[in-house]
């Protein structure tokens, strides 16, 4: 094995899944994901949200702003109102998951 190549790699991996790292780090944040993911729906307002939480609207807001900047959740704007669910994609989930895994292949080699 290559060392300095793969800790190149590794810290490579780590930058990219950095935001998504920061954003699911936070307990509030954490819980925020555990409704949208039960959610399963075409999106839910801020508002709503809130009512299903303990937390305020500008609290909600700040924490999915969050999750959408790390690409966990999107935004979909209808006229003045904005309805937020999860990426379906789920990039930022594989890139972890890799990242993961990469690490868990080197901590195997040892």
């Amino acid at each position: 094995m290559d060392c300095e190549k793969e800790s190149k790699k590794l810290q490579s991996e780590f930058k990219e899944c950095q935001k998504l790292l920061a954003a699911i780090g936070d307990e509030t944040r954490q819980y925020l994901m555990s409704v949208m993911i039960m959610e399963k729906c075409g999106g839910t307002r801020v508002i709503d949200i809130a009512k299903k939480t303990h937390l305020s609207r500008p609290a909600v807001s700040h924490h999915m702003q969050i999750l959408k900047d790390a690409g966990f959740v999107t935004a979909r704007k209808e006229g003045t109102m904005i309805y937020y669910s999860v990426n379906a994609n789920r990039e930022g989930i594989k890139k972890v998951r890799k990242l993961i895994d990469h690490i868990d292949e080197l901590l195997d080699e040892e």
